[in-house]
């Protein structure tokens, strides 16, 4: 939960509170000049033959209470507790913002229509990586993309339009912008584009793409083997898992990259791994380790996947890859010969 997000809540908790707070007061104070709150929302319907003896005998009976399994409570004192009236208003705050205000304004993304879009802000991550902010029309805007799906990129090169397939880090609490995580390579073609963009450049982009799409309980387990980038779907989807405490699927990572620098988004990686300890693991693998090195060297191994991630033919699980084509071939073999069913490939990067 965010600063603006947790303001929020508090001021609608202490909203309810003073609500209450005055309620009791109005009716201590009508009962003080003789009214009886009960009968005041019957003027004008006619008498009824309950009885105060009935009404009290009613209330009497809740005091006692059993609830098999459970003992014996009394059910005014329970309703009547700070502890649920706290409870109460947390409930009711959550849902008003989830179903009003985090709704947002109407998604941009148009599946039929390139819509382009300024660039806000470049992040430099490393030598040839950056995370490129971009501007939605309105500052209350998310980008409405689906969890495990993917936007297309379009740029002119060379006379030339050229498109690439790109998952944002950033999801929809982020409002007013989505950032895309872009290693430069020497021979790329969009992402050697993307390096050259100045603030107010607009790319084109549209969205949203991909067969795959993730929700709650799709399965029991989800293990992923990342290289580089291919980093990026993955996060977006582990994040999705992680955040929801109904969520009970749990997540293994591979993640593979040239040197300990090259690996991406390691700070957030770590600070998920973190809180989420139970649910989420990480398996780092390097071509050039540094001294000390606990996790695997060189390439992606048989034996890397078969100790850390289930075999989806015989467990509730999915198996997801993403990243350079040699090692998406290279995995696909593996899994081949472990017997593992054909992996579902997030996202595709020929060129980024």
């Amino acid at each position: 939960m965010n600063k603006p997000q947790a303001a929020f809540l508090a001021s609608l908790l202490l909203t309810f509170s003073s609500l209450v707070a005055l309620l009791h007061f109005i009716n201590n104070r009508l009962i003080a000049a003789g009214y009886d709150v009960s009968r005041l929302i019957l003027i004008g319907l006619p008498e009824s033959n309950l009885t105060m003896a009935d009404v009290q005998s009613t209330l009497s009976n809740l005091r006692t209470v059993d609830i098999p399994g459970f003992g014996t409570y009394d059910l005014l004192e329970l309703a009547s507790s700070p502890a649920v009236l706290i409870t109460t208003a947390i409930v009711v705050a959550t849902a008003f913002y989830v179903k009003v205000l985090h709704t947002g304004r109407a998604k941009p993304l148009n599946p039929d229509a390139w819509q382009e879009y300024p660039l806000e802000k470049k992040i430099v991550v490393s030598h040839n990586t950056a995370i490129y902010r971009f501007s939605l029309p309105h500052q209350q805007d998310v980008l409405g993309l689906p969890v495990g799906q993917h936007i297309s990129v379009s740029a002119e090169i060379n006379g030339k339009d050229i498109i690439r397939s790109y998952t944002p880090v950033s999801n929809d609490d982020d409002r007013g912008h989505f950032d895309l995580l872009i290693k430069s390579y020497e021979k790329g073609n969009v992402s050697r584009h993307f390096a050259q963009l100045k603030l107010g450049d607009k790319i084109r982009v549209k969205g949203p793409k991909g067969n795959f799409q993730y929700s709650p309980g799709l399965a029991d387990h989800i293990s992923m083997i990342a290289g580089g980038t291919g980093i990026t779907p993955m996060i977006q989807i582990i994040r999705a898992a992680l955040r929801n405490p109904f969520d009970k699927t749990t997540v293994t990572l591979i993640y593979a990259n040239v040197n300990e620098e090259d690996i991406l988004l390691k700070d957030d990686l770590e600070e998920l791994l973190d809180v989420h300890e139970a649910k989420f693991k990480i398996f780092y693998v390097l071509n050039n380790p540094p001294a000390g090195w606990k996790g695997g060297v060189g390439f992606v191994t048989k034996e890397h996947i078969q100790e850390h991630l289930p075999n989806p033919a015989t467990t509730n699980s999915k198996l997801l890859i993403c990243g350079p084509p040699p090692m998406v071939g290279a995995m696909k073999k593996n899994l081949e010969e472990l017997k593992y069913p054909a992996p579902r490939t997030v996202s595709k990067l020929v060129d980024q």
